[in-house]
């Protein structure tokens, strides 16, 4: 029988890139991490001898501690957190436990841009379409759930990138853009090891609209048509980005759980 403080590698799979994910601390001590510099999509590193500072960190919010086997680091962990009343879980096999599993993607620690004040920090082109929602919502669900985005000017994304050590994006001519005929999206994906079967099929979808090449995709002409509708919707970038997330949860349950299911009238028609 499971420990009721234990949440299995299925389990957490199912989470994560979804709103409903728990935070992932990853205490692993540093020379296991060296050994095996990964994290789980969306996993930031928190020394296990920081008690109070991981508190204040989680503020109240359910959490899963991951360590390297998900053994007596982990477990001693969860079971203090448990024990001042927080909601906390501990990874069933920790970290080799998930990189055995057939299909769960892990993210090279390197990929990750430095943090600024606790969070990743990103800039791009202001009034965004489709690209420029797509991988924020990437980061903010599988990457750093905490990253920040400034939109600015198409011209001045560079400079501010520079003055504020922001990492650009989806601009000509930096690492985070467009490769020959893949978007930024889709150079995320590959950059961050993310190549999971329901996020290839939703950078189809999001490729195809992003490009003007609606034949990749048949959903690539909704996405493009509901994309443009929110751009006219909000005056603010930021607020237009909150709705994008919601867009993206769904489209990300449609890639991974419905993408086979049709609709027709009479419900009961047969092919």
């Amino acid at each position: 029988m499971a420990a009721p403080s234990e949440i299995t590698v299925p389990q957490l799979l199912r989470l994560i890139g979804t709103p409903d994910c728990p935070v992932l601390v990853d205490i692993s001590i540093d020379a296991d991490f060296t050994e095996d510099p990964l994290l789980i999509p969306g996993a930031f590193r928190h020394p296990h001898t920081d008690y109070a500072g991981l508190v204040s960190r989680l503020a109240g919010r359910r959490c899963v501690v991951i360590c390297q086997q998900g053994i007596k680091l982990s477990q001693g962990l969860v079971a203090r957190l448990r024990d001042d009343g927080h909601s906390a879980e501990y990874l069933q096999g920790g970290n080799h436990g998930w990189r055995d599993n057939h299909g769960a993607p892990r993210i090279p620690a390197t990929a990750i841009p430095a943090p600024a004040e606790g969070a990743t920090l990103w800039v791009t082109r202001h009034r965004p379409k489709v690209d420029r929602i797509a991988c924020p919502w990437l980061i903010r669900r599988f990457v750093d759930p905490a990253a920040r985005f400034l939109f600015v000017s198409p011209d001045q994304v560079l400079g501010v990138a520079d003055r504020y050590g922001a990492t650009p994006f989806d601009v000509e001519n930096v690492f985070w853009s467009h490769r020959d005929d893949r978007c930024s999206f889709d150079t995320m994906l590959d950059e961050f090891g993310l190549r999971t079967a329901a996020l290839d099929r939703l950078s189809r979808v999001v490729r195809g609209a992003d490009t003007d090449r609606h034949q990749i995709s048949p959903q690539a002409a909704g996405l493009l048509a509901i994309s443009v509708g929110l751009s006219r919707q909000f005056r603010d970038d930021h607020d237009q980005l909150a709705a994008g997330m919601v867009l993206y949860d769904a489209l990300y349950r449609w890639a991974r759980d419905g993408h086979n299911e049709g609709h027709d009238w009479p419900a009961d028609r047969r092919s």
